[in-house]
């Protein structure tokens, strides 16, 4: 369990909403939780990155690398910090049963991945990118529009093979994905601070905060919109993929008492609530981001609603309107669309009706989910080229 007791008296990052006004609003204990999150990266990766600097990225790197892949007991002697870290992530929370780790992922393969990508791109990392700390990171970092494309293709592939059945497991696919993820994060954590990235003003790098609203993100925000776009899923499929969520925040290296107990999107909002309030307003850098990655998508859209290829980026800004309301959009200069708007919603109908069709048959139900699954394992089996995660997950793109 990711959880820790650590308090911290860290002045109160200038750039967010001030403790006063969120204890007002949320109590004592929450403003404390969020003064401790404003102010915490993640110390047991951020750790393994001091001690890969110290002992030297030729020594550290092949070491980090097997120990993701093949495990703490894979490693003769290994240093303190890795071997905390790896520990950790082996060490599985009670609730990561056999049914969670193979069955409560299932429903998310209910849908094709086209509405997939879609929700990640014009739902998940929009909304991640309306974060102003996330935003100035990848300025800082160096990677702010230039990679956003390649940016989304991963992100996706590492959310695939995470959502995989069984392969959030030791040494599979998505736990090493999932672990690459996390190093990455500390990596750019020191990348920034080395840069001058200011957490006096925007609190630490990719902290707590930042990484339980970005599996907000993944969630609650990326459920939201595959249901605007007629592919909800039962309060029950919800439940499961919540609690399966869970798991993968352990292993990001996100704090317990920041998401779980969450089994449903009401939940979510509640919690959601709490870290928007200190998340601070959209920058030039998120909007500029939001529209790179909309950019990048925008034919997919197309391919995916047979439409036009004038009104695929309209049809793409009109869907984001819908996912995250007409006043965000204006913060991220995203324009309503009513032509591409009208066109969205009868073709919104269809799909709704047609997934209520395919429900009432349960065996077709789950022949769609089956296929989905082995068509997604075929296409990570024939990845052959390492992500940017991977690579910077041993600090190879410092």
């Amino acid at each position: 369990m990711t959880t820790t007791t650590t308090t911290t008296t860290a002045a109160w990052p200038s750039g967010r909403s001030g403790h006063d006004a969120v204890l007002a609003q949320f109590g004592d204990g929450r403003a404390d939780l969020m003064r401790w999150a404003l102010t915490t990266g993640d110390p047991l990766a951020d750790a393994v990155v001091t001690e890969m600097h110290e002992l030297g990225t030729a020594v550290a790197r092949p070491l980090l690398t097997r120990g993701i892949q093949d495990g703490l007991g894979s490693l003769d002697d290994p240093p303190p910090a890795l071997a905390a870290f790896l520990h950790q992530t082996e060490t599985p929370p009670a609730y990561a049963d056999d049914h969670l780790l193979d069955q409560a992922s299932r429903p998310y393969f209910s849908s094709p991945t086209p509405v997939h990508i879609l929700s990640l791109s014009a739902g998940a990392l929009v909304r991640v990118y309306e974060s102003p700390s996330i935003a100035k990171v990848l300025s800082t970092t160096g990677r702010l529009v230039d990679r956003a494309e390649k940016r989304l293709t991963e992100t996706g592939t590492w959310v695939t093979q995470a959502m995989l059945p069984g392969n959030l497991r030791p040494g599979k696919p998505g736990y090493v994905a999932t672990l690459h993820v996390r190093m990455l994060h500390a990596h750019m954590r020191k990348l920034a601070l080395d840069r001058g990235y200011d957490s006096t003003v925007d609190g630490v790098p990719i902290n707590q905060v930042d990484l339980a609203r970005t599996w907000m993100d993944f969630t609650l925000t990326a459920y939201t919109a595959e249901e605007l776009m007629g592919f909800g899923l039962t309060g029950r499929e919800l439940d499961g993929l919540y609690r399966y969520w869970w798991h993968v925040a352990h292993l990001l290296g996100v704090d317990a008492r920041l998401v779980e107990g969450i089994t449903g999107n009401q939940a979510a909002r509640r919690v959601d609530d709490l870290l928007q309030a200190v998340t601070g307003p959209v920058s030039d850098d998120s909007a500029r981001l939001a529209d790179a990655t909309l950019d990048s998508i925008a034919s997919l859209l197309q391919q995916f609603l047979k439409l036009p290829p004038r009104l695929s980026r309209p049809a793409l800004d009109a869907l984001t309107r819908r996912i995250h309301g007409a006043s965000m959009s204006e913060d991220l200069q995203i324009a309503p669309e009513p032509v591409a708007d009208a066109v969205l919603t009868p073709v919104i109908a269809g799909f709704r009706a047609a997934r209520s069709a395919r429900r009432r048959s349960p065996e077709r139900w789950e022949a769609a989910i089956d296929a989905n699954i082995a068509a997604e394992r075929a296409r990570g089996d024939a990845k052959a080229e390492p992500t940017a995660y991977e690579r910077g997950a041993t600090g190879s793109e410092d």
